[in-house]
This record gives structure tokens, C-alpha cells and sequence, in this order.
């Protein structure tokens, strides 16, 4: 993980010095400009990313298919994004006309109010934005279910091998399926694994989170949270994630919790995002015609980039975490999208397929637990919406409901968020490049 920013126009070092200082952290490492013809470019770079003086690119790599990189091809600007938005990418336009971009808003904001999210699968050579990839319907593919079941678990496989670069490696582990088959998968590759999990005493994720860890041998750690700890981060939490839509703040605050536990002992993380998209983990899907099924599980895999994804990032990117996101690797949604329905979603369980490929790394009672949204499995249920009651007066939300841009807030848990946001960010009339989560 690294931190880019960058102005396509010359003798803009400090303005670029600037942008990068706003988010130093995700790099944790020393600001590096380079003055190109007609091009300012920087990086704040950690251990796990290069970059020599004199390049005329810069990048946040994840790795190999999920980075946002820009700079300049054959003297002229360039931008891309990887196809499913991991890595994030942001732009716009100073009032001189001359194109800036940053990997987060603070930074951007620093040189223009024109924001503006770089759309994941595309590129941008200096005139044209392209997209170069298209997640689309693929026909399903009629092989027998088992040897497609091995097939995936196959390619699961190669895919977190190829993000593992050291003989131990962390995962956050809230004990549901996804997290404890990236966890099952990631032991049999390294000599120690470490787990996390994050909530309040006796939140439900934990007792799995422990089964999972005692089966697979990893060395677990559990993050106690309070409610006071909740609403002294929030600021700090919302701050980062620069957004304040309700369901993704409360999926965020034991992210982020877990996250700076993690960087206490790694660099590197795996999580589970992309699972529920891709393989039907959403009890709402089982009620949709099956007909209509593959065209919604496209919908929300394009939505990740600047909601769950956007998270992730910010979440791990506050403390220079990278974290790996395997259910994305290109292999893996290949194969996905050929999946048959009937296989993802099977006599009421949902992402039947996955359960089935890793049915003998995993104790059955974890196999068989049911989808549980992040805030009720760390034990966060109502418990902020309770507080905005008392916090927010019905006078109050009846005068702020409404923002500038038309947007109606739904509730008064997320104008509390949308206080926080607009002290830390200001107010932002345009927020087209911020995701709104489904609810």
C-alpha cells in the first residue's frame, strides 16, 4: 500500500508535498517527488512498495491485478484503476485547468474542490477515459458440481499463495465463512498464522472466530471494544473513511479497530470481501427470481469500490495495513461468474459451493453459520442509532435532513456521522464519488 498523488503541470512540488503530508500514513514511509516535463508526481511509499526517482509513474500495488497508477506515457497524462476498484483513485480539475489526482479525498481536496472517483476498470491516456474491463453475465458452465467445487477450491488456493510473501501472515477473522476460509487456506502456506477479531464482550463473532483459531492452529487475538471506545474513534474512523453513509461507518468502526491491532504485528492481511457478491451471501437474494439472480450479483460486485472495498482500504490504510483481497483475483471471479446459481444458492443456504470446497478445513458449525452483518456479529447492533436519538433532536434532523446536493440522510445515527464528516472534510457540495451502501 502506498499513498500517490500528483498535478499534471510543472513547479507544483509543494502543492503535491502538501497533498501527500494529509496522508502519510498510508505509506508510512518518506514523502518522494519527481518533477517530470509537465507532470508533479509523488508517493509516500512502506516496505512492500518501490519506486525509483526519475520513473514517470507512480502506484499503489496491492499486487499484481489490484493497484491505481498514474502518470505520464510518451509525455502525456495517464490514469488506471484496476478492474474492481481495490486500490482507490481520485481526480479533478484545479481552477487552472491543470489535472490533479490522489489515492484519498482529504488529499485531492488539498488542490481542488473538483473531486471526482476514477472508475475502476478503466483508463485515461491523456484525452479518452476507456474501460478496458467490463464485469459481465458469463454462461453457466454444466460440469459436474464436484469437479467444479474442486475446481474453485483450486483456484482459491493459487490465489492466496501468490499474496503470501513470508512464512507467517495475518487475517482478520470474524468467524463466518469467508474470513475463516481465507484463514483455513492461508495456514497450510505458512509456518504461523495470526488471526483477529474485533467487538464488544460477548459479541457472537467470537465464540466462532475461537473455533476457527483452535481448529487451524493460528495464534488468535481478540479485540475488546466499549461503547466509549466506539464514540471516541468515531471522528477518527469517519475521518478516514470519508463517507458518513450509516451502514458503512458501523461495518467500518470494528474494521478499523482490528486493523490497527493487526499493524501492530504485520503488514499484510487477508480479508474476505467480494465472497457474498460473487457466491450469493445475502439473505435478500433468496427472495429475487432466480432469473434475475446473475444480474444482481453483478450489480453489488460493481458497487465494491467505493463502499465494502472502500472500507477495507481505509480501514487498513490508516495504519500503512495492505490487505488482500482473494475472492477478487481475476482466476477466482472468472470462474465465479460461470457458477451456476442453483450452486451458489442451494435448498436455502447460501454460497453453498464455497462451504462445500473447504468442507474439510473447517469444524461444521462455522460451515454451516448463516450470513451476519459486521456491526451484529461485533456486538455494535443498535447501539450507535441509540445514541444519535439522544443526540440528534427531531428539530434538528428536520433541518439538516436534506444536503446540499439533494441527498436525503436516513436517519438520525447518519447525520451524526455527517456532522463528523463535514468537520473533518468540509462542506463538500458534489459527493457523486461517494458510495451509498444497500441497504
Amino acid at each position: 500500500m502506498a499513498a500517490i498523488a500528483g498535478i499534471f503541470a510543472e513547479n507544483s512540488e509543494n502543492d503535491v508535498v502538501k497533498m501527500l503530508d494529509l496522508i502519510r500514513y498510508r505509506g508510512r514511509g518518506e514523502i518522494a517527488v519527481d518533477r517530470l516535463p509537465g507532470a508533479t508526481l509523488g508517493i509516500v511509499r512502506n516496505d512492500t512498495q518501490t519506486h525509483t526517482a526519475g520513473e514517470d509513474k507512480v502506484e499503489d500495488r496491492i499486487s499484481d491485478h489490484q493497484y491505481a497508477a498514474a502518470g505520464l506515457i510518451n509525455g502525456r497524462p495517464f490514469m488506471e484503476r484496476d478492474p474492481f476498484g481495490v486500490a482507490p483513485l481520485y481526480y479533478g480539475r484545479r481552477k487552472d485547468g491543470a489535472l490533479c489526482f490522489a489515492s484519498e479525498v482529504k488529499s485531492l481536496k488539498a488542490a481542488t474542490d473538483d473531486i471526482r472517483e476514477f472508475p475502476a476498470g478503466c483508463r485515461y491516456d491523456g484525452e479518452f477515459l476507456e474501460r478496458y474491463f467490463e464485469l459481465r453475465e458469463k454462461p453457466p458452465l454444466n460440469e459436474d458440481p464436484a469437479l467444479l467445487t474442486a475446481k474453485l477450491r483450486k483456484r482459491l488456493e493459487k490465489a492466496l499463495q501468490s499474496q503470501i510473501h513470508a512464512d507467517e501472515a495475518a487475517c482478520f477473522l470474524s468467524g463466518g465463512l469467508d474470513s475463516s476460509l481465507l484463514a483455513a487456506l492461508a495456514r497450510r502456506h505458512v509456518k504461523k498464522l495470526r488471526t483477529f477479531a474485533a467487538g464488544v464482550a460477548g459479541a457472537p463473532d467470537f465464540a466462532p472466530a475461537r473455533m476457527v483459531a483452535d481448529f487451524i492452529e493460528s495464534e488468535h487475538h481478540e479485540v475488546i471494544v466499549t461503547r466509549d471506545d466506539i464514540l471516541q474513534t468515531l471522528p477518527e474512523i469517519i475521518a478516514h473513511l470519508e463517507s458518513f453513509d450509516a451502514l458503512l461507518v458501523r461495518s467500518s468502526i470494528m474494521h478499523y479497530m482490528a486493523a490497527r491491532h493487526i499493524r501492530r504485528y504485520a503488514m499484510e492481511a487477508f480479508s474476505g470481501e467480494g465472497a457474498d457478491e460473487l457466491f450469493a451471501g445475502y439473505a435478500y437474494l433468496k427472495d429475487l427470481p432466480r432469473g434475475r439472480l446473475a444480474a444482481e450479483l453483478i450489480t453489488i460486485t460493481k458497487s465494491l469500490s467505493n463502499t465494502a472495498l472502500q472500507r477495507v482500504d481505509r480501514c487498513g490504510g490508516a495504519f500503512g495495513l495492505r490487505t488482500h483481497i482473494v475472492f477478487l483475483d481475476p482466476e477466482v471471479v472468472d470462474l465465479a461468474l460461470q457458477i451456476p446459481i442453483d450452486l451458489k444458492l442451494r435448498d436455502g443456504i447460501e454460497k453453498w459451493i464455497l462451504r462445500e470446497a473447504v468442507s474439510d478445513l473447517l469444524p461444521c458449525p462455522v460451515l454451516r453459520r448463516a450470513k451476519v452483518k459486521f456491526w451484529e456479529g461485533a456486538g455494535v447492533q443498535n447501539m450507535l442509532a441509540q445514541y444519535a436519538a439522544s443526540a440528534v433532536t427531531d428539530a434538528d434532523f428536520s433541518r439538516e435532513k436534506k444536503l446540499p446536493n439533494g441527498w436525503e440522510l436516513t436517519g438520525k445515527e447518519e447525520l451524526l456521522y455527517y456532522r463528523l464528516f463535514r468537520e473533518r472534510l468540509g462542506d463538500l457540495e458534489n459527493l457523486d464519488w461517494m458510495g451509498r451502501t444497500a441497504t
